[in-house]
């Protein structure tokens, strides 16, 4: 219980300030009652006044930035960026390369050390290199599809069909089951290697968990916070210079020519993004982009500069679980410049990466049609709708560079970590929890 009251002061003391506060004066003022969702004060945290010289500025906000990430943001794990040098030299062997299966990689491996500051990382592709490597990652996609290619058992010079085989039976979970025979075959490895499973999709698109072996794999590298090597689908940084640009596609009002936007994929009736959307649309023009439900293709200008376009973009979630935050909102709302309206997680869950004020989160409004009056209202409120900025003042957006990131952070990973013994005993339980 500790953990969650250190969570809940936290909440408490670091409220940024609030722009449904002016929405609600506006509500009272025509005489009108609006259940609106219930806020807190603004509180030193995020409520500052900045001065007005260029030389104040700066030194205040650089300070604001610190005590916003030390405090506010205390609860994340760290995200070790940068490497000292000199490292030790680490082979990673990627088993299969993400949803393309044992093709080779199509491309060069990444050099770690310049895109990431990582030296010391020797990546590989090629599987006689296997007993060379400290680390081998195997995506959860591949792993089910390919249950056939594992590697072969450490010590014998070639795996027996007999000792491998592998079956896939059917019930609720879709489960892949391992032979007894099996399990210990590949649960043999060369001293010291870790198993890393790799997975970057929400425990509801995750088949097969149930049927994988205890203690199989050694690490687990994810978007969860609690991953062995947690690497999420994006994070804001602070900017080192407060004159510096911003990354991504500035809110220029003028090129706003419409009000909410979503580009959605996979469209799927019974789940709770598109049960919401027809809720909101009832009150509030939705222009949808994708290719399927009724989506129109993503105009020829790309994905970014057709969101620009839009005040608002709705970033919401195939499903629903904790720190399951991807590309839609680090990308599609936060690069192309619109304020994201999310649909995932809870608040406080968001909270942890972003800053309060920077996003509108369904869960504030008792409904879908009060959440639309609220963006009607900041279409109407110039003044109110930029404050959902402010942070781009002293952050910039990084977006993980799929899979060269994840890759070099498990080299990162090894390099830091002690020569510890451990396994994922169940990994089921762990991710879908």
């Amino acid at each position: 219980m500790a953990p969650a009251r250190q969570e809940l002061q936290h909440e408490s003391r670091c409220r940024p300030s609030r722009t449904v506060d002016a929405w609600r004066a506006a509500v009272a003022t025509r005489g009108r009652h609006m259940e609106t969702p219930g806020y807190r004060r603004r509180t030193r945290c995020g409520g500052w006044r900045l001065p007005r010289s260029v030389s104040s500025l700066a030194a205040v906000g650089l300070l604001c930035t610190a005590l916003t990430t030390f405090i506010c943001w205390g609860q994340l794990p760290p995200l070790p960026w940068a490497s000292p040098a000199p490292q030790r030299l680490v082979g990673v062997l990627l088993w299969w390369e993400p949803f393309r299966g044992r093709g080779g990689y199509p491309k060069s491996p990444p050099d770690c050390s310049l895109r990431f500051n990582i030296s010391g990382c020797r990546l590989l592709t090629d599987r006689a290199a296997y007993g060379e490597a400290q680390a081998v990652l195997f995506h959860h996609r591949d792993l089910v599809k390919e249950l056939h290619d594992w590697p072969p058992p450490w010590g014998s010079r070639e795996r027996t069909d007999k000792a491998l085989v592998l079956r896939v039976f059917d019930d609720q979970e879709g489960a892949v089951t391992l032979t007894g025979k099996a399990l210990e075959t590949v649960g043999s490895r060369p001293p010291g290697q870790r198993w890393v499973w790799m997975n970057f999709e929400s425990p509801s698109h995750t088949p097969g968990l149930r049927g994988l072996a205890n203690d199989l794999f050694n690490w687990t590298l994810s978007y969860r916070t609690d991953s062995d090597v947690f690497v999420p689908y994006g994070f804001l940084y602070p900017r080192s210079d407060p004159t510096e640009q911003p990354s991504g596609l500035g809110p220029q009002l003028a090129r706003k020519r419409g009000l909410v936007a979503w580009v959605v994929s996979n469209w799927n009736e019974h789940q709770a993004r598109v049960r919401y959307y027809h809720q909101l649309s009832r009150h509030v023009s939705v222009d949808v982009f994708g290719r399927t439900g009724p989506g129109r293709p993503v105009p020829a200008i790309g994905l970014l500069h057709t969101v620009a376009r839009y005040k608002f973009y709705l970033a919401f979630e195939n499903s629903q679980h904790v720190d399951y935050i991807t590309e839609k909102l680090w990308r599609n709302a936060f690069l192309a410049g619109a304020v994201p309206v999310v649909l995932g997680p809870d608040r406080a869950n968001y909270e942890r990466f972003v800053p309060r004020g920077a996003f509108i989160h369904v869960d504030d409004f008792p409904n879908a049609a009060s959440l639309a009056a609220y963006l009607l209202f900041l279409d109407r409120n110039v003044a109110v709708y930029r404050r959902y900025f402010r942070w781009r003042r002293s952050f910039a957006v990084h977006i993980t560079s799929f899979w060269d990131e994840q890759w070099c952070r498990t080299c990162q990973a090894v390099q830091t970590s002690r020569d510890q013994p451990k396994s994922i005993h169940n990994l089921a339980d762990w991710f879908q929890r």
